[in-house]
């Protein structure tokens, strides 16, 4: 583990914290990576005591200070905490660290996407301090990407191990990216040593080309293998021929699907940190005002749009489903974009319509999008909206695995 710090820890146990991860020592042999020490990435509600930058994930720690050591700490998401059977109370921030958590780490995994960085997951981890001596949390809470440990060595590396399991690794040049959005640097040396691969360039000269030998004018002929090839020459050009058709064919695929009249890829399923979108009907078009309601609406009667396209999914977590409706308006220009982001995320002012309440079903389909989690992003000139749902069950707009999965909603491709 390479360590940078770049200021002092925000809470008393961040001082645990950084001794727990330089426990680890350098190199890869324990679990690699990059801590950032005392940062605080863009958008993020509160300082952070360290980020971890991992090949297969990112994860932010925050520490909490208690008044006193505990015995049994309850860490549940959705309410309040319990300390030894006494309630956490709390004078200012939200109910619980714990949403202070998957708040910072959605916060930050904005960042990161709307500067087209690695698309890496990032998770949460609370260590909670002076000494906790066991920690409660349901394992519902478990699957949303946070964990809540003691500022010990051994408990955030179990953690670190649990979150950071992305199915790719992240190369060491994306990783200096990332590195610089968190105000860190670092050489590609170090990343590599710290199990970030490297991506070489392709040495073409270096490839072997079986069906082009290289020539050579002072190669000696050898006149008993010409007389074998010679022999055998029908059956080794028809499967050159098949070999070099092949070969044509998919160097014009590459240049086909770089062009920009390619026909898209397959965008049926996608996967965003581990979940899985089933996408069940998109729409494109140009007619934003009747497709929308309320203010919004309105707006877009004085106000021109170039493109709508909108696009309905579900996922699954756990034994729930999740339905999530997605709505990308291209604008004129970035203004525009930014009054119909400030409209969106107003309560009461309307919205885009989102295709469940123009008519389409599929078999376990909400009845509607009513009091969903919504997330809003302007990219330039384009405004994203995105809400999700229980498909078979009651929703409210606060609900952390409903926000959590309208911010992955912001990733998909519609």
């Amino acid at each position: 583990m390479h360590l940078v710090r770049l200021g002092a820890e925000p809470t008393e146990v961040g001082a645990d914290i950084r001794a727990a991860i330089a426990a680890w020592g350098a190199g890869r042999s324990v679990l690699g990576g990059v801590t950032v020490f005392g940062c605080r990435p863009p958008g993020s509600p509160r300082p952070l005591d360290a980020v971890i930058v991992l090949p297969r994930g990112v994860i932010v720690v925050l520490g909490v200070d208690l008044p006193e050591p505990a015995l049994k700490l309850d860490a549940p998401v959705g309410t309040p905490w319990t300390v030894d059977g006494w309630p956490l109370v709390r004078t200012e921030g939200k109910v619980n660290p714990a949403q202070e958590g998957l708040e910072s780490a959605a916060a930050l995994a904005r960042s990161l996407q709307t500067r087209g960085l690695e698309p890496l997951p990032v998770a949460a981890v609370v260590a909670v301090g002076p000494y906790v001596g066991q920690v409660m949390q349901p394992t519902t809470d478990l699957h949303r990407g946070v964990r809540v440990v003691s500022p010990n060595t051994t408990s955030i590396l179990s953690a670190a191990r649990e979150l950071a399991t992305y199915e790719s690794p992240c190369g060491a040049a994306p990783a200096l990216s990332l590195l610089r959005v968190l105000g860190a640097e670092a050489t590609g040396e170090a990343l590599v040593e710290e199990g970030f691969p490297e991506s070489p360039e392709v040495d073409l000269s270096s490839i072997d080309t079986m069906l082009i030998p290289k020539y050579s004018e002072d190669r000696p002929v050898d006149h008993e293998r010409v007389a074998a090839e010679s022999r055998t020459f029908p059956r080794a050009k028809l499967l050159a021929a098949v070999a070099a058709v092949a070969v044509v064919c998919a160097l014009l695929g590459v240049l086909t699907l770089g062009s920009p009249s390619a026909s898209p890829p397959d965008l049926a399923v996608q996967r965003v940190d581990g979940v899985e979108f089933t996408r069940h009907a998109i729409d494109q078009g140009t007619a934003c005002g009747p497709n929308a309601y309320g203010d919004v609406q309105r707006w877009f009667q004085q106000q021109s749009c170039r493109s709508l396209r909108r696009g309905a999914f579900e996922a699954r977590l756990g034994t729930s489903s999740v339905a999530v409706s997605i709505a990308a308006v291209d604008l004129a220009d970035p203004r525009s974009a930014t009054e119909l982001r400030g409209l969106l995320e107003s309560a009461g002012t309307g919205g885009i319509s989102d295709l469940v309440a123009q008519g389409l079903s599929w078999p376990g389909a909400p009845r509607d999008f009513g009091d969903a989690a919504q997330s809003v992003e302007q990219r330039g000139s384009q405004v994203r909206v995105v809400q999700a749902v229980w498909s078979q069950r009651a929703s409210i707009p606060d609900d952390l695995e409903l926000r959590a999965m309208a911010e992955r909603g912001l990733r998909l491709d519609v």
